[in-house]
């Protein structure tokens, strides 16, 4: 008994000793399997992110090319006369690429600065410093890098100038790639970004003919500093990332500044932007104070590249963001309390920070004796219905088209392309989860960032995803209002919809919404549709862009180009001509002859200047006229038909309508006028001068006329 007892005992040992052994065998075979599997999966990412990087890139190139194509096709630039290229530029844009020009026509670097930091030639009779008083810094270090690079031989300067401006086109594509690849964690929507944002090409940009325009070398950078917030923005973040992404944000905000005179606007929405959700504690605090700092010393640093430009220290951004500073450190624990408590405390935050700005912004303009940006002010009253106007410069704003209310065709482009659609989609989901959780929030501090029970839904909001939503909103906002301003919100709703699309969270939220959510068809959801609408996209529009390709046009202005041709023949260098600020900036470029005014509105004493100028299409003796124009040194006057007889506007928009009602004259034509606006005692200038009567010849000799212009010169009597 003993004995087998034994051997059984043997038996059991030798059992549990190989159960052990198979154990320790399965143990490492799993372990093997998960080092295999994580071996895989980072193998997988880093495919990923070397494939996803490569289209980025691939599609921004192919976007300049496409965008400089188009340019090229639009006017058969390569093979146009100089001066044909030169008026292309067309307005203010080709006042701003005058100054590229004329920094390479210095003898040297050195001089070329001086010039442009003791300009005489852009306003008559006065010595300004361009660099101070507008965004030209990008000329500048081009002009300087075409000098300093071997390629004069093999580049012409106009060209090296354009083919800069297309390629930051490439950077700005990629950057609304990486964006909402951020958002989403998919490269596939960013590729469904990028193609949507030239799909939508004629509401995404217009860099292909105003190729100058400040907005086209600062929107880039925008896109930079968006994509780099967005990453910030990601929770436990390592310090060295974090130092690194706030470089970015810095470099690319000052450079975003530096190459915008709108820039502050632009700005102080972003700023209300990180108010709203720091409010709500949506985003980590110590990140946003991080980013207003950031706003300030770009905005200062640029104040100081710009010799201290008035304009910049007087802006509301400064003011804001000192404001909201100001006010986080005498008001604290404004994230404690009940839901009531917290509302009242955020109320009064609210009315703090805006009584602080006001007043630190009324005390900052009254000490610089600040007025450059009242126009600004005066339009904004005006349109929003505080009051009608009749001040010029605000009534000019008002009549632009650039600057009323975006039109309705655009969203029925929007939707020709599913990007409106998408874009409502995903952002009325968005703002759903916000609510709830800014709701949460405001209700226990210490809830988490997620939205819980809707239905049995459940939905993650990243403080990216909030950032980019309010950014969207606010953006929005300003697009319907101002229609100049929709280049800032289209190229973000690509961004926005495609990453909507693409994400995991949003189909996880809407299918259970409707009970059907599983893993499986979360995924098959989150990639089918953006392929499917890929799909039709390369489909409905990959002919269409074929045929704009091979469409062939050519610039034609035989006008303006023998207008141009007659000044540089048969006028002196120091001539001053005076006329509208959008042929001025072109008789600049292409002649280099002085002007009384030009296209750069932010000086209040340029703006009354251009007011005296413009009495030429107003109904004024011809010796008041004389004696105007005589006052700023003008040698010739240059009338426009176009403008004198203009229909383009309707009556009230006219600019002879605009100066008649500043003057207090009775408009032209059937229609109503205020009952205070009286009969001029004079005929319209510009009409009556053609007559040739001996009280206009008198003091106007006429040595030019074409069919669209009209110069006369100026007598030098008093």
């Amino acid at each position: 008994m003993t004995i087998i007892r034994q051997r059984k005992g043997i038996k059991v040992t030798e059992v549990a000793e190989e159960h052990l052994k198979q154990e320790k065998n399965v143990k490492s075979e799993n372990k093997l399997s998960c080092v295999q599997l994580c071996t895989g999966r980072r193998l997988w990412k880093i495919l990923s992110f070397s494939f996803g990087g490569t289209v980025a890139l691939s599609l921004g190139l192919l976007t300049s090319i496409y965008l400089a194509t188009l340019h090229e096709n639009d006017l058969w630039f390569s093979n146009i006369k100089e001066v044909e290229r030169e008026i292309s530029f067309r307005t203010e844009c080709g006042l701003y690429y005058s100054y590229y020009k004329q920094m390479l026509q210095a003898p040297t670097i050195k001089q070329g600065f001086h010039g442009l930091m003791y300009d005489n030639k852009t306003e008559s009779m006065r010595t300004i410093n361009i660099l101070e008083r507008m965004n030209v810094y990008q000329e500048v270090f081009l002009s300087v890098l075409y000098r300093v690079l071997p390629i004069q031989k093999y580049l012409e300067p106009v060209y090296f100038y354009i083919y800069t401006l297309f390629g930051l086109q490439a950077v700005y594509v990629t950057a609304l790639y990486v964006t909402s690849w951020l958002l989403s964690g998919t490269w596939v929507s960013g590729l469904l970004a990028a193609l949507w944002y030239v799909t939508n090409r004629i509401d995404t940009t217009r860099v292909e003919f105003t190729i100058p325009l400040r907005e086209n070398w600062a929107l880039p950078f925008f896109a930079v500093q968006i994509a780099a917030i967005t990453f910030l923005l990601r929770p436990r973040l390592q310090p060295l990332y974090e130092r690194l992404t706030l470089l970015a944000v810095f470099i690319s905000t000052f450079l975003f500044s530096l190459t915008w005179q709108f820039n502050q606007f632009m700005m102080l929405m972003q700023a209300l932007v990180l108010f709203i959700l720091d409010c709500l504690d949506i985003l980590p605090t110590a990140k946003v104070t991080w980013l207003y700092i950031i706003q300030v010393a770009g905005l200062l640093l640029v104040c100081i590249f710009q010799f201290f430009n008035a304009m910049i220290l007087g802006s509301l951004l400064i003011s804001f963001n000192l404001s909201v500073l100001i006010a986080k450190k005498f008001q604290k624990n404004l994230k404690t309390g009940s839901f009531w408590d917290r509302l009242g405390k955020l109320l009064l935050h609210l009315l703090l920070v805006l009584s602080l700005t006001l007043f630190v912004n009324n005390f900052i303009k009254k000490i610089l004796n600040l007025q450059s940006d009242e126009h600004i002010f005066k339009f904004l009253k005006a349109k929003f219905g505080f009051g009608a106007t009749r001040d010029f410069d605000a009534n000019l704003y008002l009549c632009e088209e650039a600057f009323g209310l975006l039109p309705l065709n655009t969203f029925e482009r929007l939707s020709d392309t599913l990007l409106f659609y998408a874009y409502l989609f995903v952002l009325s989901i968005m703002m759903i989860a916000t609510a709830v959780v800014a709701f949460q929030n405001l209700s226990d501090s210490s809830v988490e960032r997620s939205v819980d029970k809707i239905g049995k839904c459940t939905i993650v909001l990243k403080p990216g995803t909030a950032y980019n939503l309010i950014h969207t909103i606010l953006f929005g906002c300003l697009a319907f209002s101002t229609m100049r301003m929709k280049y800032l919100w289209t190229s973000h709703m690509c961004v926005f919809a495609s990453f909507g699309l693409c994400s995991s969270e949003v189909w996880e939220f809407v299918l259970k919404l409707v009970h059907l959510y599983t893993p499986k068809r979360m995924k098959v959801m989150r990639y089918s549709v953006p392929l499917l609408i890929l799909l039709y996209l390369c489909y409905k529009f990959w002919p269409g862009i074929m045929d704009e390709l091979s469409e062939l046009r050519e610039f034609y202005d035989p006008d303006t180009v023998e207008l141009m041709d007659w000044i540089k023949s048969n006028t002196p260098r120091k001539a001053v001509f005076a006329g509208s600020m959008q042929l001025l900036a072109g008789v600049k470029l292409c002649t280099g002859r002085i002007l009384t005014n030009h296209p750069h509105y932010e000086d209040k004493g340029l703006r009354e200047r251009t007011k005296e100028v413009y009495q030429i299409y107003a109904k004024r003796a011809p010796e008041e006229v004389h004696s105007l124009l005589r006052s700023f040194g003008t040698d010739y006057v240059i009338l426009e038909d176009s403008i004198c007889y203009e229909r383009r506007h309707s009556r009230g928009c006219r600019l002879r309508d605009l100066l008649d009602i500043a003057n207090g004259h009775v408009m032209d034509g059937p229609g109503e006028n205020e009952p205070d606006l009286k009969p001029s005692m004079h005929p319209r200038f510009c009409e009556e001068i053609k007559r040739n009567l001996p009280s206009y010849s008198a003091h106007f000799i006429r040595v030019f006329q074409n069919k669209t212009f009209h110069v006369y010169k100026l007598s030098r009597h008093k």
